[in-house]
């Protein structure tokens, strides 16, 4: 990044709040009002972080191995099928979160189908909203629920295409 783009970022991220520090204009901030493609946006930075720690459980000295593994999990190709997953497990308002982040204006990349990368941001939006609303333990039932899912299908495509 040149550093006339980093300038153009702090003056737009950080004001002065007149004291010596720095304003913050969203600390009081209602979730449900909150855009979808944000939520999407740490909902994905949770599910990674859940992933890797995760994935410590089977593997710790292989770090290139545990980047490039967490990295498949976490792909929309994959959240896809865990949504699809525990889509069952979900109440009515958890769905209605998940409809406003797949129905989010957003650009799908070449490595998954529109479809897929619209319902990986449903889900990332999901996981954003409990997060930021401090609901852990909900968050926690469902990562968890996903991560086993994903984990399943993966040992099963395997089976499927290992040579006999």
């Amino acid at each position: 990044m040149k550093f006339t783009q980093f300038q153009r970022l702090v003056q737009m991220m950080f004001e002065p709040d007149g004291q010596g520090g720095i304003r913050e204009r969203y600390a009081e901030v209602d979730v449900s009002q909150m855009n979808p493609l944000v939520l999407a946006y740490v909902g994905d930075a949770y599910f990674h972080l859940f992933v890797r720690t995760r994935l410590l459980t089977y593997e710790q000295a292989k770090v290139q191995a545990l980047h490039q593994f967490s990295a498949q999990i976490v792909s929309a190709v994959w959240q896809h099928k865990a949504y699809l997953g525990i889509e069952h497990l979900l109440t009515e308002r958890e769905k209605g979160v998940y409809r406003r982040g797949r129905n989010a204006k957003s650009h799908a990349p070449r490595s998954a189908s529109v479809a897929e990368y619209h319902s990986s941001t449903g889900f990332e939006a999901l996981l954003g909203t409990l997060y930021l609303s401090g609901q852990q333990e909900r968050l926690q039932e469902l990562c968890e629920a996903s991560f086993q899912i994903v984990a399943q299908a993966m040992m099963q495509e395997i089976k499927a295409k290992a040579p006999e």
